[in-house]
């Protein structure tokens, strides 16, 4: 039998209520002292665990870790040292562009809305809704990452997807906002993509089912579909 919205709403909730009991100090896993150090950060997580970017930071920010240091960084000087994040071409453009777009149209301030991040090379809805959520405090979106998407479809806050094509995180991201309460977005996502939480979400990324509702049981979730 089908699940209804209304009744996926509340599992929603008793979900996020017994994540914040669960991991009441979840934070974000980067290592940051400024939003444009989170900023920083969270592009080179792209296909980077946080314990590899922290290693890279550790030092790029003892003298990189202004807009005005990057903006005039020689490429060939920053590629080595991103190399270890990879993709660290395309990091480092990305980190370059944001850091010139940053002086130019922002005066040097990481902006807090939504529809000014995305405008900077390399940010996308994730990396905003990070920043703005662990550096502001501001709830515009819900951070999807692997582990969200996973747990996400497995406890079936959002439809199974196709294994043939990549996961559309976006999609992911408007159901799991229409269901969890706006004040609860931040924490919702912090906790399960930084916690024990998310080993729940590594037997079968896609499929729902009986699998699904073994990891709902783990968690006391016994109400999966």
């Amino acid at each position: 039998m089908r699940e209804s919205k209304a009744k996926r709403e509340d599992r929603a909730l008793r979900i996020a209520e017994l994540l914040d009991l669960e991991y009441p100090n979840a934070t974000c896993e980067l290592r940051y002292r400024s939003p444009f150090e989170l900023l920083v950060a969270t592009i080179l997580s792209a296909q980077a665990t946080d314990v590899k970017v922290n290693e890279v930071t550790a030092d790029l920010f003892k003298t990189h870790n202004k807009p005005k240091h990057f903006a005039k960084a020689d490429p060939a000087w920053l590629e080595p040292v991103l190399r270890p994040t990879g993709f660290f071409r395309n990091k480092t453009r990305s980190i370059i562009g944001a850091s010139q777009m940053l002086l130019e149209r922002f005066g040097g301030k990481v902006p807090q809305t939504m529809a000014e991040l995305i405008q900077l090379p390399g940010v996308s809805r994730k990396t905003a809704s990070v920043v703005l959520g662990c550096a502001y405090g501001l709830a515009e979106g819900i951070v999807v990452d692997t582990h969200v998407a996973r747990l996400s479809i497995r406890l079936g806050l959002t439809p199974p997807q196709l294994e043939t094509v990549a996961i559309n995180t976006d999609k992911i991201e408007r159901d799991l906002m229409e269901l969890i309460p706006r004040e609860r977005w931040i924490s919702f996502a912090t906790a399960w993509s930084g916690t024990g939480a998310a080993s729940a979400a590594r037997e079968s990324p896609r499929t729902s089912g009986a699998a699904s509702r073994g990891s709902a049981r783990r968690w006391g979730w016994t109400e999966a579909r």
